[in-house]
């Protein structure tokens, strides 16, 4: 499967790793899920980035963000000016990657964005899932996790 974010934070940017900011939930689901653990904030902390994303793709988990480039002050992806979004060749790396089942957005935003600019050419699954961000306070992270593991159980075994 493919995660899709948005365009990664500055914590992210800053430390070149997908998820890098430490109350971000992406790496809590994903590690609770593929190592059948309970879900924690200190399971993002135990382990180096490189295990990590091993431990994705081993799970065959790849991530990716929808956007390659916009201009945007900060995190937010409210800040993104609309007019600077360049995406990524996405239906270059579905026909490269046919095995890929489903693509899986981690927000709405990621979602609206694929949806603005990307017009797939491959048969995928899509399921919008909620944000991992911090900035998306209206769940806990076990609320988060109960909706993202539906889905993740599908694709990658329970």
């Amino acid at each position: 499967m493919l995660v899709l974010g948005t365009m990664p934070g500055q914590a992210s940017l800053e430390k070149a790793e997908y998820y890098a900011h430490p109350q971000n939930a992406f790496w809590p689901i994903a590690l609770a899920h593929i190592l059948k653990e309970s879900i924690h904030r200190d399971l993002f902390h135990k382990r180096s980035y490189q295990i990590r994303s091993t431990l994705l793709t081993n799970s065959h988990i790849a991530l990716w963000d929808v956007l390659a480039q916009c201009d945007r002050e900060g995190s937010l992806d409210s800040k993104i000016v609309r007019q600077s979004e360049i995406p990524n060749p996405i239906n270059d790396l579905l026909a490269g990657k046919p095995h890929i089942q489903a693509i899986l957005f981690n927000g709405k935003t990621a979602e609206k964005l694929f949806n603005r600019h990307i017009k797939i050419d491959t048969p995928v699954a899509m399921h919008s899932l909620p944000s991992t961000s911090p900035a998306m306070a209206s769940l806990t992270l076990d609320e988060k996790y109960a909706r993202w593991r539906k889905v993740l159980d599908q694709y990658c075994g329970s």
